[in-house]
């Protein structure tokens, strides 16, 4: 026994003297240049790229006439080069597609300095904006925005390497804001919930309107491409009424869909709109945001059946009155401490077992807005966050006017990140040994994205309405990359034989890993070695939708040279495991990984995905006598390519988007057209304001969207949704104390009633908690209205 860990010792030492140098400090950080516009949004296009998003604000860089809103990431250089972005993305939600190609839905309407809203309105409605002339963005509350990623070589200038952005052509039937995004094993994005408009969280105080929240809630689901079908309500939506932003969403090996929010859990069958409860949250702790806890699929590996777990860290467990409602909180978040608790729970036990929460071991420390990274040695990285309050901002609480960190919601940056290990012994999965600390706060719309070295990419953070760079935690273009622990490798490992393609089931496929990938035994090196599927996602406020990790198969023949052949199976055959789209193939030996393939996963169509029996392999041979060279080339290297890797999978964006336009044609579900075509952001100079207007969908669902109060309908936007302020026709009121303060400030709040709770029964419809009519101060750039 003791021979064979001196020989895994050996193995994982000389797995440093492989064909790929690292010159990188294992735990440490790195400067990650600077992003042109703080990355709210981030995900990695191909090998090379990585794209990043923006609310509109007033960023330094430019596209055009107008400030960027988009960002593309030279991995190489650390330079980023800006891009057109029409309409605001603030808060939207994002997914790959099956062919490689990324979209977004949803956002913000149109609006200027501020965060008030744009200067451009629909006849006869002052209280939402079509476009903005400083800005120049549009109103992004329905907008689908497709890109095919380009690659080094490409022509970036070129349409088809740009966002199409045109909600004229292709939008969503309903506005949403904070929706959550989930493939299914077709490809299909469901597009689950939101806000119509804002909020700090999604409901009214008292609580009398869970389903519309008079109009600004959105408690129905919709599918991208479309069906034909007419969003459908969601149950589970209303029953988590106010913590139900950025759902949690995991798509589960039946097909169908754990979803978590506020403290309930359940199974949704997307298919027949049916749910099962599951368990609610321990502790009644909340991990949507603005809570904002790490949330992950742990891997999916051969030796748990590929048996979806889902773990969930930090949060907070603050009380329902604390909460407050679409105003602010009711609470000075920022001295409540985040949860540093951690639970799991497997949705479809294949072994009878019961499904219930599992308490796991604690983080290290509390963290809201903390983000996994599933790293290639199947390990999950947690970075960023606070140690205190929530996400979210605003120029108030209930108690206090003036917050002392400016508009954070959270303080107490937690700059050092930390490894949760699955498959370390209950007690000790938790370590942030030899790790660095940064100096850079990563609060509210900070980001993170593993890379195809297996480093991670950490940028953004803006709890800010408008850009701010003096304020105690100022809008962050500086990015970071991060080295984890297998970085003390000197060297890298290397394979070769990587395919473009693969598929659920059928035939496999061989590795080559050469000798000079390890030092010490082969056969210790063959036994040791793992071939896995990393897909990091779409990043924004501390989730990375679509992340997932996945084990292949494999056995091994030693062969007499050193080199080792891995047999490597095919994906299980169900495509629900790991839906269709683009993935990073890594090879680890001992824990170290190699550079990342990129393959994709299935057809490259939105489609029923074929399937093939399981890949049956051969049995492992192994070989004495037989040791690593420790040295080698770079010509194994799998991810040195600067070509795009599944061009032949790949379609241009005009074409994917003909396509999908098409096919929602078919189904006569075109999305409505607005009374004008947005063009490309490098056209807007050249049109007239007078001309920027188009109508705008009322409340959803037929919500009492007319009523109005305080002059003001329902479903109009008041000033900019991020401010976390509710939207009135009170121009007139200001920021200060006096005797108005609660009146102005709680809305709708009475401090004697007692707190209500979070309302697991659906109730009736209501407008009259509107939060458009809660005379509350607008946010503005105007200092006598207070501190943005």
């Amino acid at each position: 026994m003791l021979n064979r860990q001196l020989s895994l010792l050996a193995l994982s030492l000389g797995a440093a003297s492989t064909a790929v140098a690292q010159t990188h400090k294992a735990g440490s950080f790195e400067d990650g240049g600077h992003t042109q516009v703080s990355a709210m949004m981030m995900f990695l296009g191909n090998l090379n790229k990585v794209y990043i998003l923006d609310k509109s604000e007033a960023n330094a860089a430019k596209f055009g006439n107008y400030p960027a809103m988009g960002a593309v990431y030279d991995i190489a250089s650390r330079q980023a080069t800006t891009m057109s972005v029409t309409t605001n993305v603030f808060c939207a939600s994002g997914m790959h597609l099956p062919n490689g190609s990324f979209a977004t839905f949803g956002g913000n309407g149109a609006v200027g300095p501020g965060g008030n809203i744009g200067d451009v309105t629909p006849p006869g409605n002052p209280y939402t904006a079509t476009f903005d002339t400083t800005f120049g963005d549009f109103d992004g509350t329905k907008s689908i925005r497709i890109l095919d990623p380009c690659d080094d070589g490409d022509d970036f200038s070129s349409p088809n390497c740009q966002w199409f952005d045109n909600a004229s052509l292709l939008s969503m039937q309903v506005q949403r804001w904070y929706s959550a995004a989930e493939p299914m094993g077709n490809g299909t994005i469901v597009l689950i919930g939101g806000f119509s408009n804002g909020g700090y969280i999604n409901r009214n105080y008292p609580n009398v309107d869970p389903a519309f929240e008079g109009g600004a809630a959105t408690p129905t689901y919709e599918f991208f491409p479309s069906n034909g079908q007419t969003p459908q309500t969601m149950n589970f939506m209303i029953k988590t009424s106010g913590l139900n932003a950025y759902a949690h969403t995991f798509l589960m090996p039946s097909g169908k869909m754990l979803v978590q929010a506020n403290y309930s859990t359940m199974l949704w069958d997307p298919e027949t709109n049916t749910e099962t409860d599951l368990p609610d949250m321990p502790d009644q702790i909340v991990r949507v945001y603005p809570a904002s806890g790490g949330v992950a699929m742990l891997p999916l590996t051969p030796e748990n059946n590929y048996t979806p777990t889902v773990i969930f860290c930090g949060g907070s467990n603050m009380t329902d009155f604390q909460w407050g409602n679409y105003s602010w909180p009711f609470e000075d978040t920022w001295n409540v401490p985040a949860s540093n608790k951690c639970h799991t729970i497997t949705p479809e036990p294949t072994d009878g077992s019961v499904v219930e929460y599992v308490e796991d071991d604690d983080m290290i420390v509390g963290r809201t807005m903390g983000q996994f990274i599933a790293l290639p040695d199947q390990t999950l990285l947690i970075v960023n966050g606070g140690a205190n309050g929530t996400a979210g901002y605003s120029t108030r609480t209930l108690n206090t006017l003036n917050p002392p960190y400016g508009m954070s919601l959270a303080a107490a940056p937690v700059g050092q990140p930390a490894i949760y290990n699955p498959r370390a012994p209950k007690g000790s999965r938790w370590s942030n040994a030899g790790f660095d600390t940064s100096s850079i706060a990563r609060l509210y719309h900070s980001s993170a994205i593993l890379l195809p070295d297996a480093s991670v990419l950490i940028a953004g953070s803006n709890p800010n309405v408008d850009v701010n760079t003096t304020t105690v935690f100022p809008t962050t273009y500086q990015a970071e990359v991060f080295y984890p622990s297998y970085f003390a490798a000197t060297n890298r490992p290397t394979f070769t034989g990587a395919p473009k393609t693969l598929s659920y089931g059928g035939n496999s496929f061989d590795l080559t890993v050469p000798s000079s990938a390890y030092s010490g035994s082969a056969n210790d090196a063959a036994d040791n070695t793992t071939v896995v599927l990393v897909r990091g996602g779409w990043t924004t406020h501390a989730m990375n939708m679509g992340q997932r990790i996945m084990q292949l198969n494999n056995t091994y023949t030693v062969n007499s040279d050193g080199s080792i052949t891995l047999h490597v199976a095919q994906l299980p055959p169900n495509p629900n495991l790991f839906q269709p789209g683009p993935a990073m193939l890594f090879v680890t030996v001992a824990g170290i990984p190699s550079n990342a393939s990129w393959v994709t996963i299935g057809t490259g169509n939105i489609e029923t995905q074929p399937t093939q029996a399981a890949s049956v392999l051969p049995t492992s041979s192994r070989l004495d006598g037989v040791s690593g060279s420790g040295a080698g080339n770079n010509s194994g290297n799998s991810s040195s390519s600067g070509s795009k890797a599944n061009s032949a999978s790949s379609s241009h964006t005009g074409a994917l988007v003909g396509g999908i336009i098409a096919a929602i044609a078919a189904v006569g579900i075109l999305g409505a057209v607005f009374g004008i075509c947005m063009a490309r952001r490098r056209r807007a100079a050249a049109r007239q304001a007078s001309s920027l207007s188009y109508p705008m969908s009322s409340a959803p669902g037929g919500a009492a969207g007319s009523r109005t109060a305080g002059g003001l309908g329902a479903g109009y936007r008041g000033s900019d949704s991020s401010a976390f302020v509710p939207l009135q026709g009170n121009e007139s009121t200001t920021w200060g104390p006096g005797p108005n303060m609660h009146a102005a400030g709680a809305s709708a709040v009475n401090l004697h009633t007692p707190s209500s709770p979070y309302f697991d029964d659906p109730r009736s419809n209501s407008t009259e908690f509107d939060p458009y009519h809660q005379n509350v101060p607008r946010m503005s750039a105007d200092q006598r209205r207070g501190p943005y």
